[in-house]
C-alpha cells in the first residue's frame, strides 16, 4: 500500500507542475522546485527564485494572467526507491495553446524526466529535465 501511496504522490506533483504553469502561478512553480534544478531550453537553473524568474522570463501571459495553455501529461511512468527515499518518473507532455485568432492547437511536445526525494514524509522534486522534440508555433507561447 505505501508504493502505491508514493506513487500517487509523486504523480500528483508532477501534475501539479501543469496546473501552476497553466494558471500563470510562477511563483508556486517556483515553491515545487524550492530545492531542484529544473533544465529546459536553457542552462540549468535551482531553487525557487532561478525557477520563478526563468519562466517569468521566457512564457508570455495574457491579459487574464495566464499563458493560455494546456499542459497535457501522459505515459507517467513512476520508480520508488524505498531504501533510500527517492524517486525518479519519465512521462511526456503536450503543450496546447489557444488565444483569440489562433486556433487551439499543440505548440511543443517533448518528455519529462524527474528527480524526487522524501523530505520529512512529503514528497519533493529534486530535479527536472524537459526535452522538446517537436515544436509547433510558439511565438505566442515563449519570448525567443
Amino acid at each position: 500500500m505505501k508504493a502505491t501511496t508514493d506513487v500517487q504522490a509523486v504523480t500528483n506533483l508532477i501534475a501539479r507542475y501543469a496546473e501552476l504553469v497553466d494558471t500563470g502561478d510562477f511563483a508556486g512553480v517556483g515553491e515545487l522546485f524550492a530545492d531542484a534544478e529544473f533544465t529546459g531550453s536553457g542552462a540549468p537553473v535551482r531553487g525557487r527564485e532561478a525557477v520563478e524568474k526563468m519562466l517569468r522570463d521566457s512564457v508570455i501571459l495574457y491579459e487574464d494572467g495566464t499563458p493560455r495553455t494546456h499542459h497535457a501529461t501522459t505515459n507517467i511512468a513512476v520508480e520508488i526507491d524505498e531504501e533510500t527515499g527517492t524517486a525518479t518518473a519519465r512521462a511526456y507532455v503536450t503543450v496546447f495553446q489557444s488565444l483569440p485568432g489562433l486556433p487551439l492547437q499543440p505548440v511543443a511536445a517533448g518528455r519529462y524526466n524527474d528527480r524526487f526525494a522524501r523530505r520529512d514524509g512529503e514528497w519533493r522534486f529534486t530535479e527536472r529535465r524537459v526535452r522538446i522534440h517537436l515544436v509547433g508555433d510558439v511565438s505566442r507561447h515563449l519570448r525567443t
